[in-house]
């Protein structure tokens, strides 16, 4: 199946505690706009909906991201556009 997010780089959370979640998303955020990526996708699965609510607070700190959302067609990932250089 072809998506309209398949050629964005993207890191699956499924399966990671909050603590490390944080530091995946810092990370990840920071490796891509090194290398100028605009956007970026991360899945964080809805379950309980703390690593949902973990990536929501890293955005939102993170200097590097200029805005995020929920996917409308997946409540369980969010779609990131990452500030210009």
């Amino acid at each position: 199946m072809i998506t309209l997010y398949d050629n964005l780089p993207t890191i699956d959370l499924h399966g990671v505690d909050r603590d490390y979640a944080r530091i995946l998303i810092n990370d990840f955020i920071n490796d891509h706009y090194k290398i100028k990526d605009e956007k970026v996708i991360i899945i964080h699965g809805n379950g309980t909906g703390i690593i949902k609510k973990t990536t929501q607070e890293v955005l939102k700190r993170n200097k590097l991201v200029e805005k995020y959302k929920i996917d409308n067609f997946n409540a369980g990932m969010t779609i990131v556009k990452l500030k210009k250089h």
